[in-house]
């Protein structure tokens, strides 16, 4: 089906209008809204059932004095963003899952169950990057965690 069919003539200005409006950055180096982000999960999931691989779901966020989330402070953002991008593959892909709060990246897996080290290990390699990009003090206050979403 062409894009100029009358069935998608309607749908695709629609939906690049609302990819637009949605993403930060251009196609490289991209970083979604929470309802961007929301909805690309929402479509990775379904390719995840349909081609029985299996998700995780990357969260990082910062802790207050008594662990509740704090704002992420646009400056601390960037460094964040930017962090995360040198951890994640070109086809995964990162935004807000939490608008200003909690930053999040969908990593897309294969086929094969993930080893009982790959979450630490992502873990690991992630604090360690955003640490470097990060004052010390913010450096404290941040909690990286790996949700797997189970197969497909």
């Amino acid at each position: 089906m062409a894009l100029g069919s009358p069935l998608l003539s309607h749908r695709v200005p629609k939906a690049m209008a609302l990819m637009s409006r949605l993403s930060l950055w251009g196609q490289r180096g991209q970083i979604y809204s929470e309802e961007a982000f929301r909805h690309m999960l929402a479509i990775e999931r379904k390719r995840a059932i349909r081609s029985s691989r299996s998700l995780l779901l990357l969260l990082v966020r910062f802790k207050g004095a008594s662990g509740s989330r704090v704002e992420i402070p646009p400056a601390v953002s960037a460094a964040l963003f930017s962090g995360l991008a040198l951890c994640v593959r070109e086809i995964d892909f990162v935004g807000w899952h939490r608008e200003g709060r909690i930053a999040g990246a969908v990593l897309a897996q294969g086929h094969l169950m993930l080893n009982s080290h790959a979450v630490p290990r992502i873990i690991e390699r992630v604090t360690a990057v955003l640490r470097s990009r990060l004052s010390t003090s913010e450096a404290e206050k941040l909690d990286v965690r790996v949700i797997p979403l189970g197969r497909g």
